[in-house]
């Protein structure tokens, strides 16, 4: 064993302790130490043992115990436990060293703590790792971002426990302060839409077609094999398998209650502060809260009535249309997520390399798929790629998928399905190939009532323009005009 270790952990919950252990096998030496000390002599005399680790009981211990530059990784809950953590660090390290946060840290959090860490003459790291505890254990993609000189310090350890796309590895530097922590939040909003799309699938098999889960299954493992080849399918494709001891098929034992840990919300509220119209991001947000209402759906149930839902077409071909429309849909789930980072780019100076983030997502976390492959390849042709429906790519596969999307989401509505992710990536695409929209009549309304002017088609951008509507209000107009 080693005298000294090449980085050192807090925090050995399921992903601290697969993510040291992955580092291990790699050949570095890791220091590990938990709050709850008997966790370290368990973990060191249990999954640990004979292995290399120095389990410590304190801060100071596990400072003592790197090689320097030191780096000190936290994988502890987000909030107040990590600026505890960075307190009680920091009288242990010297200039040059290196605090990293693993966890799902709020980016605003990670911009601020980056400024007060290097303010003391330290690095800071806040890093989005992402795969669960299989990924952290086999090799998670992992997104850092922070100190740009803290990057090469971490870099040999990361890309050796990273998943690989091929040769590549699924980890390379993000940006400055909290651009790491952001794509990890828009991959987790995006992971969001991914799930509700294919539930939405799913309830339309289930209800209108009639379909059982081990039908439902055949046909998801098919779509594994194809252009939908992702970890969520293959996932959906076995939950559908799988069955109880009693031979019962047990995701039809599941409370349809979801649950969330706020990155998705995050998503949205981000969007909504740099203006991006993250539509299917946020539907999938709301159905995971309408979700959470069962006993007022429950009651409502009793109450208001609707159509019962009925297929009396060809069910393969409708089936072929579910597929068209699920990848229509990620397109403009993903093609609304790059417009989110496009805007935080700007917003927060950061140089995001859009191509290189695909490919950090194209192994060891929860939304990896081929699909992201295509991605890569969209911004090698264009780097300032406004828009994936602009790339010749996705507009074909869009554009020929159209017919199936608007059958389905018709059939949805005309059957009592709520299909509210589908809808809003359809009801997006149609927004956005559409060259005028009513906002004028919006624009008018909002001067008539509040003076809030408005620009003219026969004038150019940029200049103002107020109506007295009714003959009694004056010439003033507001003095802030925000699109």
């Amino acid at each position: 064993m080693n005298n000294l270790a090449d980085i050192g952990l807090i925090g050995l919950a399921v992903m601290g302790e697969n993510l040291v252990l992955n580092m291990e096998s790699k050949g570095f030496t890791v220091a590990v130490y938990n709050r709850t000390v008997s966790k370290v002599d368990d973990f060191v005399n249990g999954r640990g043992k004979g292995k290399n680790f120095i389990g410590v009981h304190s801060i100071e211990d596990l400072c003592k115990s790197l090689k320097r530059p030191r780096k000190v990784m936290m994988l502890v809950k987000a909030g107040k436990a990590v600026d505890d953590f960075i307190e009680q660090i920091i009288p242990y390290l010297e200039r040059g060293d290196v605090i990293i946060d693993g966890g799902n840290t709020h980016f605003p959090d990670t911009i601020r703590r980056t400024a007060y860490v290097e303010s003391k003459g330290l690095l800071y790291i806040g890093t989005g790792v992402s795969g669960g505890e299989e990924g952290a254990l086999k090799g998670p993609s992992i997104m850092p971002g922070g100190s740009k000189p803290a990057w090469e310090l971490v870099k040999p350890i990361f890309q050796a426990i990273c998943a690989k796309a091929g040769d590549a590895p699924c980890c390379d530097w993000v940006g400055e302060n909290g651009a790491g922590h952001f794509v990890k939040m828009v991959h987790n909003g995006i992971e969001y839409g991914d799930m509700q799309l294919i539930c939405e699938i799913y309830q339309i098999m289930k209800d209108l077609l009639g379909m059982s889960a081990a039908e439902m299954h055949e046909v998801f493992k098919e779509w594994n094999t194809g252009e939908l080849d992702s970890y969520l399918i293959e996932i959906t494709r076995d939950i559908l398998a799988y069955k109880n001891e009693a031979g019962e098929v047990v995701v039809d034992k599941i409370l349809d209650t979801a649950g969330q840990k706020g990155t998705g919300k995050w998503t949205g509220v981000a969007a909504l502060d740099l203006g991006v119209p993250l539509t299917l991001i946020g539907e999938s947000v709301f159905a995971r809260c309408l979700s959470a209402q069962k006993d007022e759906r429950v009651e409502a149930s009793k109450e208001l009535s609707g159509p019962k839902p009925a297929y009396s077409g060809d069910k393969t071909e409708f089936i072929n249309d579910l597929k068209n429309a699920l990848y229509a849909s990620k397109i403009v789930s993903y093609a609304q997520g790059y417009l989110l980072m496009r805007e935080a780019a700007k917003e927060y100076k950061w140089n995001l390399n859009n191509g290189g983030i695909a490919l950090m997502w194209r192994g060891g976390c929860i939304i990896r798929s081929v699909f992201l492959g295509k991605i890569k390849e969209a911004f090698d042709r264009n780097p300032d790629l406004t828009n994936l429906l602009l790339d010749p790519f996705f507009k074909e596969k869009v554009l020929s998928a159209q017919e199936s999307w608007r059958k389905v989401i018709t059939a949805a509505v005309n059957n009592g399905i709520p299909v509210p992710a589908l809808c809003s990536a359809l009801t997006y695409f149609d927004g956005y190939r559409t060259e005028r929209l009513p906002a004028n009549l919006l624009q008018a309304q909002r001067d008539y009532f509040g003076a809030h002017t408005y620009e003219r088609v026969d004038k150019p951008r940029g200049e103002y323009f107020h109506t007295n509507w009714t003959g009694r209000g004056g010439d003033t107009s507001a003095s802030t005009y925000i699109v």
